[in-house]
């Protein structure tokens, strides 16, 4: 059973769709990343299903159920910045926030070893980095010991040794059975640290599976056959651009340093698309199978480098 079931929810702010039709599944005890650029809907989606704002269309449920004050309790939640008392020590912190959610106080020294702030633990919340204050915060999702982390932007502001702190805290909580669900805009993060991912642009959902799954089939949510990523050259970039629009099976067409970046299904092959240019009279002088990274997909998926 999917730990959050989402059914065709959609979001209107007046003439404004903020969501649109988005169905998909998080499996038990993943790290799924919702992933899009500013403005493309992850925070209204994460407010939805928190119960923060009421869809316009649409259902979810956690684990089988509708959503309940007495479900909601059982989920760790950083959807924006914890109001933390500078002058209190990380310890009285989360006694306070304990209190506010009814958790037992006798867990704390355990969360903090979790977050490694243990050590840290009678220092004054004003005395922490960045990161420190992100771990304090998650820490305070912890009270209770939930089975369900949602965090909004968990990196977000952080320096990189901030952000390689969190993403080690997310891929540990996930090791201990956690299901975590985190949006985020930083395409490398989320492809180091989530399973899977739902990719959003504009409030319309534009690809959704494992990571693997996602990096590797091509075009639209849903889509099977495996991608290739291939980088080509050649003399004359504009006549191999156009060659490469009217080959049959080209997805996507990119600018690359040094030449041009094809996506295309994996059937086509190397072979299909040097003979293709050659009897279209384009000599190839660089024909490369790339590593496909998540950046790379997420720009092949939402068109930001796309001629199509």
């Amino acid at each position: 059973m999917a730990i959050l079931s989402i059914k065709k929810l959609s979001k209107n702010y007046g003439a404004i769709r903020a969501l649109n039709q988005v169905s998909f599944d998080v499996p038990p005890k993943t790290v799924f990343g919702i992933l899009g650029p500013n403005g493309s809907g992850k925070t209204t989606l994460l407010g939805i299903v928190m119960d923060i704002l009421k869809a316009t269309e649409g259902t979810y449920e956690w684990n089988g159920e509708s959503s309940s004050p007495a479900i909601r309790k059982k989920i760790g939640t950083l959807l924006e910045t914890p109001n933390f008392y500078h002058y209190l020590s990380a310890v009285e912190n989360l006694r306070i926030a304990a209190r506010i959610k009814e958790a037992d106080e006798d867990d704390i020294p355990r969360i903090l070893e979790i977050v490694n702030l243990y050590q840290r633990k009678d220092s004054k919340f004003s005395t922490y980095s960045l990161g420190m204050k992100q771990r304090l915060a998650i820490a305070s999702t912890l009270l209770g010991d939930p089975d369900i982390l949602v965090f909004d932007e968990p990196t977000n502001g952080l320096d990189p040794a901030g952000i390689a702190e969190i993403r080690e805290l997310i891929k540990e909580l996930n090791r201990k059975g956690k299901t975590i669900i985190m949006a985020s805009h930083i395409l490398d993060e989320v492809e180091k640290v989530c399973t899977h991912v739902a990719i959003i642009q504009k409030g319309i959902l534009k690809a959704v599976g494992s990571v693997r799954e996602v990096m590797n089939t091509g075009g639209e949510a849903g889509a099977t056959e495996a991608a290739l990523l291939v980088e080509l050259g050649a003399a004359d970039l504009t006549q191999l651009r156009t060659v490469l629009d009217k080959m049959p099976g080209i997805e996507s067409i990119a600018d690359a340093e040094k030449g041009l970046l094809v996506v295309c299904p994996e059937s086509l092959g190397t072979a299909a698309i040097n003979k293709w240019c050659f009897e279209n009279g384009v000599v190839l002088d660089k024909l490369e199978i790339k590593r496909k990274s998540l950046e790379s997909r997420f720009l092949e998926i939402t068109g930001s480098k796309s001629d199509k």
